[in-house]
């Protein structure tokens, strides 16, 4: 399994049809001991995965939360809203179909944020994803993305998937930043330049 970083550069989808993005992340108690760490870490903490689609550097779509089929033909699905992040497996996971994307859509960043008020990155450990190859229909594990956990702010642009002619490429970005939590504008400008 690699782990793929920005030094690795972008990296080629040739054959890839599917691919999907799984976020996953432990409940931590955020340093709270005692009783306090211990109902913190029970309730668990919400961070979010979203994809935002983009034309040129314009947010026009995305998949995240309660929206979980922006383009309501399948070619960008989210699983939802994972509200504590307990459990085995990724916690929330965006899923791409390549040939179902409009060719006015030119590249599609993914952000993991603590985006509801109350919730925080560090409440969460051990923030990861992974990145599937679902051609053929079953999901295979074929990298992890481990972004960095030092740095600011309640957002990070993890990678992103842009096209070039008409194939695509995948490419970390691991930029950590700062939106205003429940804000969707704020959401979608952190996306522009990425």
């Amino acid at each position: 399994m690699v782990t793929l970083t920005k030094e690795h550069g972008a990296a080629d989808l040739d054959g890839v049809t599917k691919m999907g993005i799984g976020a996953s992340w432990d409940t931590t108690t955020g340093g709270s001991g005692a009783l306090l760490g211990a109902l913190r870490k029970a309730r668990g903490t919400d961070l979010d995965a979203f994809a935002i689609l983009k034309s040129g550097n314009e947010p026009v779509r995305f998949a995240g939360l309660d929206v979980t089929d922006p383009l309501q033909n399948g070619a960008v699905t989210s699983t939802g809203d994972n509200q504590t992040g307990r459990g085995d497996g990724d916690d929330e996971l965006i899923e791409v179909t390549f040939e179902k994307i409009p060719s006015h859509v030119t590249s599609i960043v993914f952000v993991c944020a603590a985006y509801k008020k109350g919730s925080d990155f560090k409440k969460a450990a051990n923030v990861s994803f992974k990145v599937y190859d679902s051609t053929g229909g079953a999901a295979q594990q074929v990298a992890d993305i481990w972004p960095s956990l030092l740095g600011n702010g309640n957002a990070v642009a993890v990678a992103k998937a842009y096209r070039v002619g008409t194939s695509w490429k995948l490419e970390v970005i691991n930029e950590r930043g700062t939106i205003k939590q429940g804000d969707q504008d704020s959401l979608l400008r952190f996306a522009v330049n990425k």
